[in-house]
């Protein structure tokens, strides 16, 4: 437990801000926003709009913006697979948000898609279409130890634990983040997942994380109580630092088989709930790196998720306004291959070559809408 402790505690190396580096899903999001309840064989009048998102990259955007109200600013960095038709996007996007994107563009399938229905009449509350696309192509062949050189914290998206070479990449992260004393985090990402993984097959996966960050049903399924609060309690046995997400009820903090912190959460009128819970994890991470307590950070976490409700979209606002369409993005540079790791060199693995690439052939800045595989989400 004490060198969790000390994993826990890391933020600063070599008199510098460590960094934070996420390894997870980018998706384009379909988010359409509807007031009355949809009406099946006919039309139902909605605003839609197309948007960057993905658990994984909402987490990154947001620990970046939380950073940048820091006077410690770490990087942050976002390692994932897309599409190579709309990766300039992705990439653009990404870097206006203030994160370094390690992005694998890939030729045989296109950028995870989610159609997001947000019912305004009933609290914002979302139903999903996912298209997994390439999220689910993410594996060993993309890692290498060197991605890991000034990073004081490691994250990973719960989406990873949806395929066998996601939890096959997770296992090998996750030994090369506790070989040089660096902390793991996951959010578990979906109730419906881990149902039907099986809770046992779950944790198994979750071995060594240092950091667990559940919502409420997530917590109920792996703590294995009906109330969130001594779930987070039971979990805390098991993981050295647990924080649950309730909501408009704020946060649970637990260590040591004991919840030690309930940290309220600002009162906010909810548009679109679809990232709130990423927005507490990347700012609770980025207030972690800062040299914040586990409570204090879970605060940071409240008032982003707080925030995140009240706009469309899974990010936060840029400076210069929303983020504009894939067909009007300006065009920014991608990598043809594996991530370049932090000394220049590039890390193992590259697109597999098969098939056509996908997306538009006018240019490929338009996202591809489909393909085969569903991502669940919670």
């Amino acid at each position: 437990m004490r060198a969790a402790e000390a994993r826990l505690g890391a933020g600063v190396r070599g008199g510098e801000p460590a960094g934070l580096l996420v390894v997870g899903d980018i998706v384009t999001d379909v988010v359409a926003r509807h007031t009355t309840p949809l009406t099946s064989g006919t039309d139902t009048a909605a605003r839609i709009r197309i948007l960057p998102g993905g658990a994984g990259a909402n987490v990154a955007c947001w620990a970046a913006r939380s950073r940048g109200l820091s006077a410690v600013a770490p990087e942050v960095r976002l390692l994932g697979r897309v599409g190579r038709a709309d990766s300039d996007w992705h990439t653009e996007r990404l870097r206006a948000a203030g994160v370094r994107p390690l992005l694998i563009p890939d030729d045989s399938a296109p950028t995870a898609t989610v159609v997001v229905l947000v019912d305004a009449g009933a609290g914002a509350e979302r139903t999903f279409l996912t298209d997994s696309g390439a999220a689910l192509r993410i594996g060993p062949a993309d890692w290498s130890p060197s991605l890991l050189d000034g990073v004081g914290r490691l994250h990973l998206s719960g989406y990873l634990l949806f395929s066998e070479s996601g939890r096959r990449l997770v296992r090998l992260a996750r030994e090369s983040a506790r070989a040089r004393g660096i902390a793991v985090s996951v959010d578990p990402a979906s109730a419906g997942f881990i149902a039907r993984r099986g809770v046992g097959s779950v944790l198994a996966a979750l071995d060594g994380v240092d950091l667990l960050v559940p919502n409420a049903d997530e917590a109920r399924l792996l703590g294995g109580a009906p109330d969130p609060v001594a779930a987070a309690a039971a979990l805390s046995r098991r993981f050295p630092l647990v924080v649950v997400t309730l909501g408009a009820a704020g946060a649970v903090v637990a260590e040591r088989g004991a919840v030690t912190a309930r940290v309220p959460a600002p009162a906010a009128e909810a548009v679109d709930s679809t990232g709130a819970g990423d927005a507490f994890t990347g700012a609770l991470l980025a207030a972690l790196l800062s040299g914040a307590d586990p409570v204090a950070a879970a605060a940071e976490g409240c008032r982003a998720g707080a925030e995140a409700v009240t706009r469309t979209g899974g990010r936060p606002e840029l400076a210069d306004g929303p983020a504009p369409g894939p067909r009007s993005a300006p065009e920014a540079p991608v990598l043809r291959g594996a991530p370049p790791v932090p000394d220049g060199r590039t890390a193992p693995g590259r697109p597999d070559g098969r098939g056509a690439p996908t997306g538009s052939e006018s240019g490929g800045t338009a996202p591809r809408l489909g393909g085969e595989g569903a991502l669940p989400r919670p």
